[in-house]
């Protein structure tokens, strides 16, 4: 045996040994989880220069980031024990869509998607680097199809991707900063999970929706560093100088907003509303409607076609036309989302983007710069438009297949 393998023979070993620990510690309790910690490596999500051999696979957090230029810069993921507790207060199904807010290095996102092999899962993530490495990581395991990142203020949620069945807070985050991801889940029992408080202390907490009326369950009392929100926007959403276009994060104005929203939602606190909640899948295939499943297919198809003329369409004003037209069509498919399985949220966010390159494509058009500079900006951002719309177009394919094959 090589020392490769004897090094993967040792990490199954304590891996298994960990577990076992938490199962007796009655930690880890879902067994579905227990199957996703052996699955899942952990030490593909740690960059090797910080991998512990000794403490991997311990119950203690692991470092994956960290800031030579500002020591106080560093980020782990969580200690097992925690990402049981996190997980299993999600109660997690087979279809739910998940937002997750701090991306972790993917590690968490990645056990998820095996507890939520059929939903969605989206990573926020503010800090353009870590956001980069995950994205990374989850490419190397060939998990990028199910989950993505997006460099973006966590506290702002994903609105325009809602609702959203779960949603995990990986950073301490103050009462009134969780209202506004509170109205983004679903009313049927959509629940969210986090550590609320002070930077000092907080209690991780868990909150249930069922229309209006929002039910908590503090947990257990957890001590956790600020979830990081002041984003740092580079290359992983666009290729361009973003300052030549005036981004501005206007915290101000966010916190003002995040204050008005906050006046408009009570949480009731109980201790065995959230119990209720199954941990059992409740996707239940219906029987298909032929003539249902045939206008999904036409939705599909009607799709692809107008993306595939928004790929060869050099009217910027037309793309756009293009783009609301693709967004209608996808705003009538989320009726159809759970029983076929599409992957709407995925579309919508690769849409955005193209939406966003768009918008740089019209803002080269009035720049007054040397028309070589303009030429090569332009050829930039096409071409990675360009390659948003065939990642489009695969998912379309797929989710075609998948539809046509239902019975």
């Amino acid at each position: 045996m090589d020392r490769n393998e004897k090094i993967k023979d040792n990490f199954k070993s304590k891996k298994k040994h960990l577990l076992d620990t938490l199962i007796l510690n009655e930690i880890l309790k879902d067994k579905r989880l227990i199957k996703a910690f052996m699955d899942v490596p952990l030490e593909q999500f740690i960059p090797e220069k910080f991998i512990k051999v000794v403490r991997l696979y311990e119950d203690v957090p692991n470092l994956f980031y960290y800031d030579e230029q500002n020591p106080n810069n560093y980020r782990t993921i969580s200690a097992p024990h925690m990402i049981s507790i996190m997980l299993q207060g999600l109660s997690l199904t087979e279809d739910d869509d998940l937002l997750v807010l701090g991306a972790k290095s993917g590690y968490i996102a990645a056990l998820a998607h095996k507890l939520a092999p059929k939903g969605e899962i989206i990573i926020l993530e503010a800090n353009s680097e870590i956001a980069k490495i995950t994205s990374e990581n989850l490419k190397r395991l060939k998990l990028d199809d199910n989950i993505s990142i997006i460099v973006k203020n966590p506290l702002n949620g994903m609105p325009d991707l809602s609702p959203w069945q779960k949603i995990l807070v990986t950073g301490a985050i103050e009462q009134s900063k969780i209202h506004p991801l509170l109205n983004q889940l679903d009313k049927n029992g959509g629940v969210l999970f986090a550590p609320i408080g002070p930077e000092f202390i907080q209690m991780y907490t868990q909150i249930l929706r069922q229309n209006n009326k929002y039910f908590g369950h503090k947990k257990l009392q957890v001590k956790f560093s600020p979830l990081i929100t002041q984003v740092e926007l580079d290359e992983i959403e666009l290729i361009t100088d973003l300052d030549d276009y005036e981004i501005v994060n206007d915290h101000i104005k966010v916190d003002d907003t995040l204050g008005q929203v906050s006046n408009r939602v009570q949480i009731k606190y109980t201790s065995d509303i959230l119990d209720e909640v199954s941990s059992e899948s409740h996707f239940k295939l219906e029987s298909i409607d032929k003539e249902q499943q045939n206008l999904v297919i036409t939705y599909l198809k009607s799709i692809e076609l107008i993306i595939k003329n928004l790929k060869k369409e050099e009217n910027i004003d037309k793309c756009f036309t293009y783009v609301e037209s693709i967004e209608t069509k996808l705003d009538d498919l989320k009726k159809y989302k759970k029983l076929y399985q599409i992957k709407i949220k995925r579309m919508q966010n690769i849409l955005n983007q193209i939406r966003s390159y768009n918008i740089i494509r019209k803002e080269l058009e009035k720049k007054k710069i040397s028309d070589s500079e303009i030429i090569d900006k332009k050829i930039e951002i096409i071409n990675e438009q360009i390659e948003k719309i065939n990642i489009f177009l695969e998912i379309l394919k797929e989710d075609i297949h998948r539809v046509k094959t239902l019975y």
